[in-house]
């Protein structure tokens, strides 16, 4: 169990009233958990004590209010029934105060089951440190000292569909671009800079030696790709121009697969989608290369959730070596 306690730091380093009394802690107890939280404007510093962490007597574990809690309610609880069996005429009215604060009280509850981002963040960090980081220290220990991915990959930014948590990547395994249906976009140097700065950190100077592009089942991106009007016609300020990247996939699906239904196309152009991508892969001349002389794979996948399957393939390209005349 851990009790929270926290200073804030501002934004050059200079802190500001102390609010947890942390200069009242004992030496000799175990040493607390640190967790940061910064801002564009302030830095939260907490410390996550054990229950039974020894600190000055301003202080309480949550074991001791919480017996604290108990006496006083039994106290209060006794308190009225020995009132009420003095002044009976008293009844009629506690009665519709306690349904009172009965309501009230359940009001408080639903409010206190709310989603707190903050405890999820710090219990998810927790379990992390705990669980993984404390116990395989070799690997983060070599970690620390630099990263040596085998895979490039390229997936959707969709809540549902992690690559490290689909293929079970460990730390160090997978150097990962995620972005609105997993799309690779052409070579081109003002565009698309990000993705082109990602592909050529990973090929040309962590020498991956495997790029795969992930698509997925139910993909809002592709959905949105295969609605846009014929006319061209947006209705958002980036994510139509995004998915059009993948236009040709539309097009393949739309006088390929004419007699499906729109949810079935969709699936269908997921996988046309990543095909494009691959394509586009090769449009990266470092890209092109190092296919070319093998030192560089390039695979196309879909993960599809709702039945749990997982496809992977290849593409002959039939790539030649460029010529130099």
């Amino acid at each position: 169990m851990w009790t929270r306690g926290g200073h804030r730091t501002g934004i050059y380093g200079d802190s500001s009233t102390n609010a947890t009394g942390i200069d009242d802690i004992d030496v000799d107890s175990p040493p607390p958990l640190q967790f940061i939280i910064s801002g564009p404007n302030s830095c939260f510093n907490y410390l996550l004590f054990p229950s039974n962490h020894s600190r000055s007597s301003k202080f309480f574990s949550k074991s001791t209010a919480e017996d604290m809690a108990q006496e006083s309610y039994e106290e209060a609880i006794a308190g009225l029934t020995k009132l009420l069996s003095e002044k009976a005429d008293l009844q009629d009215a506690a009665a519709a105060k306690i349904r009172r604060i009965t309501a009230e009280l359940a009001g408080t509850t639903a409010g206190s089951n709310s989603f707190d981002p903050v405890d999820r963040i710090r219990t998810g960090f927790t379990h992390f440190k705990k669980s993984k980081f404390e116990t395989n220290p070799d690997l983060y220990g070599q970690l620390a000292k630099g990263q040596s991915p085998k895979f490039l990959v390229f997936a959707c930014s969709d809540s549902r569909v992690c690559p490290s948590h689909i293929l079970n990547f460990q730390p160090g395994e997978a150097f990962v671009v995620r972005n609105i249906a997993s799309m690779v976009p052409p070579f081109d140097k003002t565009k698309y800079s990000g993705a082109g700065a990602a592909i050529e950190y990973a090929v040309l100077h962590l020498k991956v030696e495997n790029i795969v592009v992930i698509g997925h089942s139910c993909c809002g991106g592709i959905k949105g790709l295969m609605s846009i009007p014929d006319d061209g016609t947006v209705s958002s300020d980036f994510i139509e121009n995004w998915v059009q990247i993948c236009t040709p996939a539309k097009i393949k699906t739309q006088s390929a697969c004419t007699d499906l239904s729109f949810e079935d196309k969709c699936t269908n152009c997921e996988k046309e989608a990543v095909n494009v991508s691959l394509g586009n892969l090769l449009s990266y001349p470092f890209v092109r290369e190092a296919v070319v002389n093998k030192q560089l794979f390039i695979r196309g996948a879909h993960y599809n959730f709702v039945s749990g399957a997982f496809e992977l393939w290849n593409l002959d390209f039939n790539i030649s070596p460029s010529l130099a005349v």
